[in-house]
């Protein structure tokens, strides 16, 4: 790479912070790839300090933050979460939140509704409350979520349901749309369980889906379920398995992808890091909030730099070989990180697509196709 595009690449904007408030959580979700605690009223768990809160933003604007993303644990258990809806507002944020929805009471999706382009995610992982809280781990969790989503819709939003597709409610993803239509969401997201933290012990115990089957769903979701019903959907895997029509045309399906390279997380102790993943691997933690300078962690740190040098040209194995890389990047550098230690390496869905041979033909170079023949 000539100095002059790695000199571009070293200031990037940060577009984004996406904020683990709390340590603790409220539900205790077999699946998580966070792995947070379980908090109740006589255990508390730290969380972000909000004078913290407010010193990264001010560091953060002169680098281009547009947005910030509230998740966790579970966000809304921040005891100073309506002076953080607040403060954001304030700065002209705009706002992005990952809740469980338990604690979304009126008053709060009031303030959530006063910020700036504000995305609500709620998850329900089943159409009943027996599915959903065998995966949430916490009785009437299944009304509490649903409460929060209401809440918010009378507050003016259009809140996105949240499904982690898994063995026990794959047969409940039609129901769970009729669900979120009901309850006025705006759309509703399928997300793959990653093998990672607690998805890495569901993986192994045959709870979650085989890649034939996660394949097949995907193709379901967009060539049928879609075509009833108004709302989005969004089959959170690889754009690489989505026909053309579907990624550049006017439909209501989407799969989202991760702006890796103008992100950065902070976790709840106040460490900055490439995001959640941190919690787990320290490896990609990058330095304390109270200790060093928003600028010099986003200008200077080795991770950041190889990231923004490698991506999407460096991608390894399948990923490198993929023609939609430049618009995946390979999906997730976390989760691609947490299985290989390896920045570069390849998507662990792409990877199992490819050796089962389910991944599209039509979405590798060439090349990798002709050595793949001469093999």
């Amino acid at each position: 790479m000539n100095s002059k595009i790695k000199n571009l690449k070293s200031k990037m904007k940060l577009n984004q912070i996406y904020f683990y408030l709390t340590e603790g959580c409220n539900l205790t979700c077999r699946h998580c790839w966070m792995a947070p605690k379980f908090q109740t009223e006589k255990t508390i768990y730290p969380a972000l300090g909000l004078d913290l809160f407010r010193s990264i933003i001010e560091q953060a604007k002169p680098l281009g933050l547009s947005g910030v993303k509230l998740t966790g644990g579970e966000p809304l258990m921040h005891p100073g979460i309506g002076d953080i809806l607040e403060h954001i507002r304030m700065e002209n944020l705009r706002l992005t939140i990952e809740t469980n929805g338990l604690l979304c009471t009126p008053e709060l999706a009031q303030k959530i509704k006063e910020c700036k382009k504000p995305f609500v995610s709620v998850s329900l992982d089943g159409a009943n409350a027996n599915t959903h809280e065998w995966v949430r781990g916490v009785e009437g969790s299944f009304e509490d979520a649903k409460n929060g989503v209401r809440n918010l819709v009378k507050a003016g939003l259009k809140p996105q349901i949240i499904l982690s597709v898994m063995r026990c409610n794959k047969d409940q993803m039609e129901k769970v749309v009729r669900l979120a239509e009901s309850l006025g969401a705006g759309s509703v997201k399928f997300n793959l369980v990653q093998p990672t933290m607690r998805g890495e012990k569901m993986s192994k115990a045959g709870e979650t889906l085989t890649i034939k089957e996660l394949v097949s769903l995907g193709l379901w979701v967009e060539t049928t379920l879609s075509d009833s019903t108004n709302l989005r959907l969004i089959y959170h895997h690889p754009p690489a398995f989505r026909p053309l029509g579907k990624i550049f045309g006017n439909n209501r399906v989407g799969n989202g992808t991760c702006g890796i390279l103008g992100i950065l997380g902070v976790l709840a102790n106040g460490s900055y890091a490439l995001c959640g993943i941190g919690k787990s691997v320290k490896n990609l933690v990058f330095g304390h909030a109270c200790k060093n300078r928003l600028e010099d962690i986003w200008n200077n740190t080795p991770v950041l730099q190889e990231l923004r040098e490698g991506l999407p040209s460096g991608l390894k194995g399948i990923c490198g070989d993929c023609i939609m890389k430049s618009r995946c990047l390979g999906s997730c550098v976390a989760q691609n990180y947490y299985l290989r230690k390896n920045l570069l390496a390849p998507f662990w869905y792409c990877e199992e697509a490819r050796a089962q041979g389910l991944f599209p033909e039509s979405r590798l170079r060439p090349e990798a196709n002709n050595c793949r023949l001469m093999i």
